[in-house]
């Protein structure tokens, strides 16, 4: 049997999952790292809203531990005093003196410190969560959930209603088309206004942090569960930051990055180096151009929309109809650039989007190099952005006429 004081390995464990989290990978890895099935790693990010629940936090060392309650039990034995005790742990002798009165055994009818009873008492009063302040005060509620909701009054106290969008049918991250952020206000604006409405009344006071938990967290009770179509993110869970970093790129090595690229490319003097993008238009047409570094001559790579382009129904993961995915890209400009001689295709210079990320297959097939820029980074690829901004800007036709710079 556990003593009571010790941790809960379970905790254990999923302290480590949440700081597997924390470094950015995915639900299913971390789950796997700590030795459980992904179903219940993905359980425990779901209840919790994709915040680490304050129990299984890191101990941040301003709280006692519980090796230091029991050596304070144990010097304490010794007849040390609190000074003494508090010199020893290296803390201040008020910490060791509300610890020995507020979490002292009580059950003998004396106080009697004991670190096991210590440390229970402990996490008894630390629990979260405690009810939540949108619960408990149904005026801040309605206020809150008008403004998510962005119900907009008129003076006469009559609402005007947003726009109404489809069902939410619970899934994570809303399509654009569906969210009703645009008459919406964010949290950060309603903590702030609540101070403008109600400058008198402490009651109606509420951070924005305790209105996306009331929005993220299970069985907190307090806010519509649907009006997190109603953020900026459209996010039904909070992202852990670290994972908001990583870009799916996966096509990008370290062997193709910008950096990689022959030094003769950067100064124009030799021809054969290539820069390129995909331009999408409306009704989702696209278009591919090459631009070449010295010369600037420029080619238009044909892109038609596969067979059964808006006839069959979208299939998720399914190919690509719209003649720009990556099997039609690669050989759309395999097609272009085996036109030209071998010696004017020495290298490609691309943006990381996913329609080249066949990029190993048009290598060999071309004999050009592919490499990609830095991500958000359009001024490391000059020559194609400033003859397409000259080419499809103003009216959005091509003039043929701008093919050179």
């Amino acid at each position: 049997m556990r003593s009571p004081g010790r941790p809960d390995p379970s905790r254990v464990v999923q302290r480590q999952f949440w700081r597997l989290i924390a470094t950015g990978v995915t639900t299913v890895e971390a789950s796997l790292a700590v030795g459980v099935s992904w179903p219940v790693g993905a359980r425990w990010f779901r209840h919790a809203g994709g915040m680490p629940p304050i129990l299984l936090t890191e101990p941040s060392g301003r709280c006692l531990s519980f090796e230091e309650r029991e050596e304070i039990a144990i010097l304490r034995a010794k007849g040390k005093g609190v000074r003494e005790i508090g010199r020893a742990l290296g803390r201040d002798p008020g910490t060791v003196s509300r610890e020995l009165r507020r979490n002292a055994a009580t059950r003998s009818g004396k106080l009697e410190y004991r670190a096991g009873v210590a440390q229970w008492k402990a996490q008894q009063a630390a629990k979260r969560p405690k009810t939540a302040k949108l619960v408990e005060n149904p005026r801040l509620r309605e206020y809150v959930q008008d403004r998510l909701a962005g119900n907009v009054r008129r003076p006469d106290g009559t609402i005007v209603a947003g726009p109404t969008p489809p069902a939410w049918k619970g899934l994570n991250k809303p399509h654009r088309a569906d969210r009703r952020w645009s008459l919406a206000w964010s949290p950060e604006q309603i903590a702030q206004r609540l101070k403008v409405d109600f400058p008198d009344d402490e009651s109606m006071r509420i951070s924005h942090e305790a209105i996306y938990q009331s929005l993220f967290i299970e069985g907190r009770g307090a806010l519509k569960r649907e009006l997190v179509a109603c953020l900026r993110t459209g996010r039904a869970l909070r992202e852990p930051r670290a994972r908001s970093r990583n870009k799916a790129q996966g096509h990008v090595t370290a062997d193709v990055v910008l950096r990689e690229r022959p030094a003769e490319a950067e100064d124009r003097a030799v021809p054969g180096h290539w820069e390129g993008d995909l331009i999408i238009g409306t009704g989702r047409s696209a278009i591919g151009t090459l631009v070449e570094r010295s010369s600037r001559s420029t080619l238009l790579v044909h892109l038609p929309r596969e067979q059964g382009w808006g006839e069959k129904p979208y299939v998720k993961n399914g190919p690509s109809l719209g003649g720009y995915g990556a099997v039609a890209m690669n050989a759309a400009l395999t097609a272009s650039m085996t036109k030209l001689p071998e010696q004017l295709r020495k290298t490609l210079t691309w943006d990381r989007g996913k329609e080249l990320s066949g990029h190993a297959l048009f290598a060999v097939e071309t004999g050009t190099r592919v490499f990609f820029a830095d991500p958000h980074s359009p001024w490391q690829r000059p020559t194609n952005e400033n003859t397409v901004s000259v080419s499809f800007g103003g009216s959005g036709l091509v003039r043929c006429q701008a093919r050179y710079r």
